[in-house]
């Protein structure tokens, strides 16, 4: 069975490029009138964008930033150190800029409820503010009687991402925003807003009441993103606090691969193939030979089908598919 609907490349032309704090730009998007409903997104998601560098087709996936309802479509591009894909973006993305974007994907938070009054608290590190910046919009938006809590970590307030954008939506939702910042590289008057968050941090955070009232009440919806290190650390303490493992959401981005596809193993053609596998995208189906160690996914992509798929490093779930038997 496929995913509905398939994800697909389009060519768009970049609308704005704004320089966030730090090293990081976001983008938004140009969407043509026929393309708005394929590009029509839910809070979590991300676009997974496609270029040639140097002969070589590379591919990177960026967290949609904007609310559902903001009438735009906007990333954030963080330049890490060495990044292949990112260092390339920020020196070449500018306004009018074509290039290949993916229709929306991922499957990161929880179902908007408007008429319920929730708690909703996020975790998030650096860049991993992306996505959850597009949750807390929407769902300020969406659900008028619900609350939300942020503990963001950066290193210090000139690095903060979207700062302006968060601290407008504390002033338009005194009673139902509350936004932490904890620093790793400048010291804030209360000790415990100081220094990494890690489980420790965020066991203290979760169980006072520093402004984020939560005061041991029910946390229904909790969504972590960031390094590898925070995650497992955050959703360690959300469990101590009592969160229920499926009301944790976690997104981790990370990749080795830096938007380089991963390189398939050789492949013998004459050699007995250790499988058929059959794939059915868009009710087509098609039969493939599988060898002894090959990803189906590059099985597909040496028979020439056009599957979906951004980071081939097993992180950003493009790629995920339905596993009916075998």
């Amino acid at each position: 069975m496929s995913l509905t609907p398939t994800p697909r490349f389009h060519r768009l032309r970049i609308a704005e490029v704004r320089r966030e704090a730090g090293d990081t730009i976001s983008v938004t998007f140009d969407i043509p009138p026929h393309l708005r409903g394929a590009y029509a997104f839910c809070a979590g998601q991300y676009l997974t964008l496609r270029a040639t560098l140097d002969g070589e087709e590379a591919r990177r996936s960026y967290s949609i930033c904007s609310g559902e309802g903001d009438g735009e479509l906007r990333i954030a591009i963080k330049r890490t150190e060495g990044g292949y894909f990112s260092v390339w973006a920020q020196g070449n993305l500018r306004l009018g800029t074509e290039i290949d974007v993916m229709t929306p994907t991922g499957r990161f938070g929880a179902a908007v409820v408007p008429g319920q009054a929730r708690l909703h608290v996020a975790i998030a590190a650096g860049s991993g503010i992306t996505p959850v910046l597009s949750l807390l919009r929407t769902i300020l938006a969406a659900e008028p009687a619900s609350r939300f809590v942020l503990f963001y970590g950066s290193r210090s307030t000139q690095e903060i991402l979207f700062r302006g954008v968060l601290e407008d939506l504390k002033d338009t939702n005194l009673h139902r925003l509350a936004v932490l910042h904890i620093l790793s590289r400048e010291q804030q008057d209360m000790a415990v807003l100081n220094g990494h968050l890690d489980q420790a941090k965020i066991a203290q955070l979760l169980g006072g009441n520093l402004g984020g009232n939560l005061g041991g009440a029910t946390i229904d919806h909790a969504y972590v993103c960031g390094p590898l290190g925070m995650i497992d650390g955050a959703a360690a303490a959300l469990r101590d606090y009592g969160v229920a493992p499926e009301k944790i959401h976690i997104e981790r981005f990370t990749s080795t691969l830096e938007g380089r596809a991963r390189v398939a193993p050789p492949v013998k053609i004459d050699a007995p193939a250790y499988a058929q596998a059959a794939i059915i995208i868009n009710g087509l189906r098609r039969e493939i030979p599988v060898a002894e160690g090959e990803a189906v996914l590059d099985a597909a992509l040496r028979a020439g089908l056009d599957l979906p798929f951004a980071c081939k490093g097993g992180m950003c779930c493009t790629c995920r598919a339905r596993l009916i038997e075998g």
